[in-house]
């Protein structure tokens, strides 16, 4: 799959630090959480679905890291930045094995047809 990203060389050199770091704390932050664990929900309070998401995992008893960035009126421009890395237009953003999986309706998707354990299950030596 490809998606449409603005070539560097269609940015000034004289704003391409500016682009390169725009909101980077927050992207670094969740490429951390997603290295350090196996699931990562990423959402917003307010907001139902990271919720959902939550307590479907709490559910399968799969532990995850929660990454919680604002509510609707704060942090949005932070979370623009993460939209734009990923990809992914919505909150929660499910990441599982370092993979974004979707929200909660792909997580529910995956655990319904029995993905998710396969996912999550633990890799043995062969």
């Amino acid at each position: 799959m490809s998606r449409p990203v603005l070539e560097e060389s269609r940015i000034h050199p004289a704003i391409r630090a500016r682009v390169a770091g725009h909101h980077a704390d927050i992207v670094q932050e969740v490429q951390a959480a997603i290295a350090a664990n196996k699931v990562v929900v990423v959402g917003m309070a307010m907001n139902p679905f990271p919720r959902k998401a939550r307590a479907l995992l709490d559910a399968q008893g799969a532990p995850y890291a929660y990454l919680e960035y604002g509510s609707y009126l704060s942090q949005w421009r932070r979370r623009t930045a993460l939209k734009m890395w990923s990809g992914w237009p919505t909150l929660p953003m499910v990441f599982i094995n370092g993979t974004l999986v979707g929200g909660f309706q792909d997580l529910r998707k995956l655990v319904d047809s029995g993905e998710f354990t396969a996912l999550v299950a633990p890799k043995l030596p062969a």
